[in-house]
């Protein structure tokens, strides 16, 4: 099935260009949320229906999934492919950057992140770049419109980190996490953009954490296993780094509802086991 995994990364490297094209005069927000309650703007239901159709018609892709979209779409039979069309699409409001995140479960959803075989995201920042993560090692490439150039095949975390970053307003955050974060703060830079593909990317290639946790008021967290969570922290873990719901891998974590939030921590082993152990 390696075959529909090299399909799958090369329709999204395909599509990458026309989303990324595709965002001008789509920047307005539409009536309805997502199936979770966010803000949906034109560019999210636009993104989502090309990735949708593309997807959908690889052979070896048996369901497609959305954040955008309430139930899992059956395709045939073989993979899964979970999608966020636009991860941090509310910052086409100030024009900052955002991303396409998916993963590739053989399993059918909801399924844990240790059910990955490929996970990655697009990156549509000054210039586009893919990460995937697959047998055991994370490749950035640039994106161009001839296709795909190699950057880097074997992206790591460096071994010294440099950045930071954690969602969710400061004055919502349970104290244990709070205490965490001052520590932090202290020794790292802040590196936050409003989109997590954006801050995830700077720790990927810096070095550091990237957290959004579970708050006084949503305990649950905001970001999605299945679309968010479980992909980035299986490439993250994939570079030799570490994830955590605050307890355990994010990889083990078992779903019981395709669009579940669960709090996400990411990055250097040592940073995440300081946060388990201010958070347990």
């Amino acid at each position: 099935m390696s075959d529909t995994v090299d399909a799958v990364v090369d329709v999204l490297a395909e599509t990458a260009p026309e989303i990324r094209a595709g965002l001008r005069g789509r920047r307005e927000a539409v009536d309805g949320d997502n199936p979770t309650g966010d803000t949906q703007y034109a560019a999210d239901v636009w993104a989502d229906k090309l990735l949708g159709e593309r997807l959908g018609a690889v052979d070896g892709v048996g369901w497609y999934a959305s954040e955008e979209r309430e139930a899992v779409v059956d395709c045939g039979e073989g993979y899964a492919v979970a999608v966020d069309p636009l991860d941090g699409s509310s910052n086409l409001t100030s024009n900052n950057a955002m991303g396409t995140v998916f993963g590739v479960y053989d399993a059918e959803l909801p399924a844990p992140g240790r059910d990955l075989v490929a996970s990655g995201y697009v990156l549509y920042g000054p210039i586009t770049t893919m990460i995937v993560a697959r047998d055991g090692r994370v490749t950035e490439y640039e994106v161009t419109d001839e296709g795909l150039r190699t950057l880097d095949e074997d992206v790591r975390l460096p071994d010294d980190p440099v950045v930071y970053g954690f969602g969710g307003r400061v004055p919502d955050w349970p104290a244990a996490f709070t205490d965490y974060a001052r520590e932090i703060e202290s020794e790292l830079k802040l590196r936050y953009g409003g989109a997590m593909i954006g801050d995830v990317n700077q720790v990927l290639t810096y070095g550091g954490v990237f957290a959004y946790p579970g708050l006084e008021s949503r305990p649950e967290g905001k970001l999605r296993l299945t679309f968010e969570c479980a992909p980035i922290a299986h490439v993250v873990e994939t570079a030799g780094g570490a994830s955590s719901d605050g307890e355990r891998s994010v990889l083990d974590v078992e779903p019981t509802e395709l669009h579940q939030r669960v709090p996400l921590h990411v990055g250097n082993q040592a940073l995440i086991d300081r946060l388990e152990s201010h958070l347990g």
